[in-house]
């Protein structure tokens, strides 16, 4: 009984069996491998950073094709019968979008958008929906609002009918769907920032580059949701309507898209909220509205005026976020077709009769008497935390020293670090990662990812762009793991962040920089300090679920066996949670990249300061070399951090 009851403790449930023992076998010989090539290297080839000779310097064929594409923008055929047509239509639709929200005035817009949720999410959200509105116009920002809806609108309609045309085909035909998959994944993983740079060559600086980038950054969930509802039909409801004698046409319109209703709307929802994203970044190529407002905010580090453009964006994207999430909760609800008619028909007559109403009022626009001013008492706000917080803390010191101390300690000794190490070590050890989480040909990439970069010739700022990464991901992990892990074992902490979370996974990434330039100033600290905000509420979800959906009869096995709270924790639920916390590591590194990136807007430097300049000051060739070194860093660090089912416990 004794033996049987050793033994028992001695193996828990999910504790490493042959399949690990053989990993950590594999793993050894990696790690020997690795330090054996170290040495020999060392000796071979020696140190230093990446040799000019295996750089090709595409400043000079850049600029060339920039310069041509300006001198031909307004003769070349392909630019007045192709690239042109694309423009106008892209300048008339907005325009005509704009004029019917002016036209309908505040009290138009805002009823249209309180009616519309009213009918499809209930009257709890179409009162909030109003309130967003009427907030908006309080603070001043009515215009920039209606011009960011406007490019919204055009975008969205562009971007799900693109996505689901692709996802259409890819749903219907295996060879699409596996030509697609990789381009999607590789757009996944592609910062925002990264799909300014080929418009802005194209079109220039203007509205039409605006929409196009975000049609393109937009577009992809769309297609990809779209694929995955069609291909995830029921097969038995598939095979009756085949044995009752439809074409694939009818098959496709009765069975196939009635089934992916959800995934459809989700994929809107997806659509809408990246379009929003990505409508804010494109204030730095002239998409106007709100982000605009922010951007020079920014530019003036003036924290007020920002965060009075950047309220209206929180409110557009959490409104935006919830109608469409709560229309997809309420499909398959059973309501007689006249009613639903009745119901629309009455939402459109409010509206007009709203818009009516308030032009024979003479108050169609919005008074400016109205408005109230928040900037000034922000600046005030601002102001006094830099002279009391920001350095003024006794004994802990200010968020200045805070910056400071991370930068000094943390992000000097991580960029050091990199750049000391030669050229072919980096890649080494890139390697040993990809092999150990992936593999040969995740690490293939990975490797090729980043020599890449360093034949572009940008191989400092990228190492650069990349210690900011690591820091961040490293306080984003063990954040997020902390949080995420607290929330799994608590309901009622898992009930107070669940909201807290809706809100900040919703916000489009340029908000992210307004608290940290008021709390930090500008620098990289602050940079790496966004992204953290920004990229921390998925790592805590995908935690949270993680050791959520661990088996509750392996757990109470455990608990019978004697375990105690910490070691179910140690070694059952991290063990069997592994897949979903190396999914929490890779969704962190990507989205820290993202906001990394646009931290060259408030002092981040490196790639994203390069990106910066070359939009700014028309250096086309410098911000497309710097755009496709971010998107190879990305493509790097999702293949390093990205797990296979064989690397990450699935079926062991």
């Amino acid at each position: 009984m004794t033996a049987t009851a050793t033994s028992a403790r001695t193996t828990w449930p999910g504790s490493p069996g042959p399949l690990a023992s053989l990993a950590r076998h594999r793993t050894g010989i990696l790690l020997a491998a690795a330090v054996a090539l170290l040495v020999l290297g060392t000796v071979l080839v020696g140190g230093g950073a990446w040799p000019g000779s295996l750089t090709v310097d595409l400043t000079g064929p850049l600029g060339d094709v920039s310069d041509w594409i300006i001198d031909n923008r307004d003769t070349h055929p392909l630019f007045l019968y192709f690239f042109g047509h694309i423009s106008n239509g892209i300048v008339l639709s907005i325009r005509g979008v704009y004029l019917v929200l002016l036209a309908a005035g505040w009290a138009g817009v805002t009823a249209a958008a309180g009616l519309i949720a009213w009918r499809v999410a209930g009257v709890r959200l179409a009162l909030a929906t109003a309130a967003a509105f009427l907030l908006c116009a309080l603070l001043g920002m009515w215009v920039p609002a209606m011009q960011t809806l406007a490019l919204m609108v055009v975008a969205v309609l562009v971007s799900v009918a693109l996505g689901a045309l692709l996802g259409l085909a890819a749903g219907l035909s295996d060879r699409v769907f596996r030509m697609l998959r990789p381009v999607l994944d590789t757009m996944q993983v592609m910062p925002a920032y990264a799909y300014l740079l080929p418009v802005v060559l194209v079109f220039g600086i203007g509205v039409p580059a605006a929409v196009l980038a975000t049609v393109v950054y937009a577009a992809p969930p769309m297609a990809r949701l779209t694929a995955l509802g069609l291909r995830n039909a029921d097969a038995g409801v598939m095979e009756a309507a085949a044995s009752l004698g439809a074409t694939g046409r009818q098959r496709l319109l009765t069975a196939r898209l009635p089934l992916a209703r959800r995934e459809l709307l989700l994929g809107l929802n997806q659509t809408i909220m990246m379009a929003l994203s990505m409508a804010v970044i494109a204030s730095v190529i002239g998409a106007g509205g709100l982000g605009d407002r922010v951007y020079q905010a920014l530019a003036a580090v003036d924290v007020g005026a920002a965060l009075a453009a950047g309220i209206p964006i929180v409110l557009l994207a959490v409104v935006l976020d919830r109608v469409t999430s709560a229309a997809g909760n309420r499909i398959g609800s059973a309501f007689p077709a006249r009613a639903i008619w009745l119901g629309w028909a009455a939402a459109a007559a409010g509206t007009v009769v709203a818009a009516v109403a308030a032009r024979l009022a003479a108050k169609s626009d919005w008074p400016d008497g109205w408005t109230v001013n928040v900037a000034e008492p922000v600046n005030k706000a601002v102001g006094w935390m830099t002279d009391h917080l920001y350095s003024g803390v006794p004994v802990v010191g200010g968020t200045a020293d805070w910056a400071a101390r991370f930068t000094t300690w943390v992000l000097d000794p991580v960029r050091d670090g990199l750049q000391w190490l030669p050229w072919w070590a980096v890649l080494l050890l890139i390697a040993l990662l990809a092999m150990l989480i992936g593999t040969w040909r995740t690490t293939v990439t990975a490797v090729l990812a980043m020599a890449a970069i360093g034949v572009l010739g940008v191989w400092d700022p990228a190492l650069n762009t990349l210690s900011q990464v690591l820091a961040g991901v490293a306080v984003t992990l063990v954040a997020g793991f902390a949080i995420g892990i607290a929330a799994s074992r608590s309901e009622r902490v898992e009930r107070l962040l669940r909201p807290v979370l809706d809100v900040f996974q919703t916000l489009p990434q340029f908000v992210y920089l307004i608290p940290v330039v008021a709390l930090f100033g500008v620098g990289r600290a602050p940079a790496v300090a966004a992204a953290v905000i920004y990229a921390l509420p998925a790592v805590v979800r995908i935690t949270t679920q993680g050791m959520n959906g661990v088996d509750p009869v392996t757990m109470e096995s455990s608990r019978s066996l004697g375990a105690t709270g910490i070691q179910q924790l140690l070694k059952v639920q991290l063990p069997l949670a592994r897949p979903a916390l190396l999914l929490a590591v890779n969704q962190g590194v990507v989205l820290v990249l993202a906001v990394v990136v646009i931290g060259g807007l408030v002092g981040g430097g490196a790639l994203g300061y390069d990106a910066v300049f070359g939009l700014a000051q028309g250096d086309l060739a410098t911000g497309l070399v710097a755009g496709a070194a971010i998107v190879l860093l990305g493509l790097m660090l999702d293949r390093v951090t990205q797990p296979t089912g064989r690397r990450s416990g699935k079926g062991a």
